[in-house]
């Protein structure tokens, strides 16, 4: 059964945090937890059966573009390769409810990446709890939207997700509702910017 911890929106308790952290450090634990774009499924980057249950769990195949979360832009561009005009937008809507695809650098471990493309997903969510599980963990967490098969929208409350999922996943963080709409994705791995997913994010902003 999932443990099922009550984190406080504005004010993340850190025995809590450490808890979750402690988890995903010793225990390669599998998450879910809320975003500003709904919940998300997450695990250390180095959690080599946290994509498979990832995948298993939503019913996804090879292909799926996972994302990066990162706590900052400095951490995010370790990551993937930023050019210039990428830059200034990106900077200039993080931390916020977009998702960008675009190709990764050698810090990226390979299964992570689309087989093809060698791309990955990273963003940099407007959340508190995020903003404290990231600063504590130190480095970015594996993650994927937690959209069911079958349906569209994210799951919004954590009790929902724990009587989903309550054998198929560690930890369940509820911290209050999230919003029902997932990131906006923009493919950013070529010359200009495509609009993938439109969703929380003004997808305006990169086109025109």
């Amino acid at each position: 059964m999932a443990r099922y911890l009550d984190v406080h929106p504005d004010n993340p308790q850190p025995r809590l945090i450490r808890q979750v952290v402690d988890a995903l450090r010793d225990d390669d634990a599998l998450i879910a937890y809320p975003t500003d774009s709904g919940y998300a499924l997450g695990s250390r980057i180095g959690n080599r059966d946290g994509r498979d249950r990832i995948l298993r769990i939503r019913g996804l195949d090879d292909r799926h573009h996972f994302t990066l979360v990162c706590k900052d832009f400095s951490q995010l561009g370790q990551l993937v390769h930023v050019d210039n005009s990428a830059f200034r937008a990106i900077r200039a809507t993080t931390p916020g409810p977009y998702t960008f695809i675009l190709p990764a650098t050698p810090e990226v471990p390979r299964r992570l990446l689309h087989p093809k493309k060698r791309t990955v997903g990273v963003r940099i969510p407007d959340h508190v709890v995020v903003r404290a599980l990231l600063e504590e963990l130190g480095e970015p967490i594996l993650s994927s939207t937690l959209i069911l098969p079958g349906e569209e929208a994210p799951q919004t409350f954590g009790w929902n997700v724990k009587e989903e999922l309550d054998h198929q996943i560690d930890i369940v963080i509820e911290a209050g509702e999230t919003p029902a709409e997932p990131t906006t994705v923009i493919d950013w791995s070529g010359d200009e910017p495509v609009v993938v997913r439109e969703g929380a994010g003004d997808p305006s902003r990169f086109l025109g």
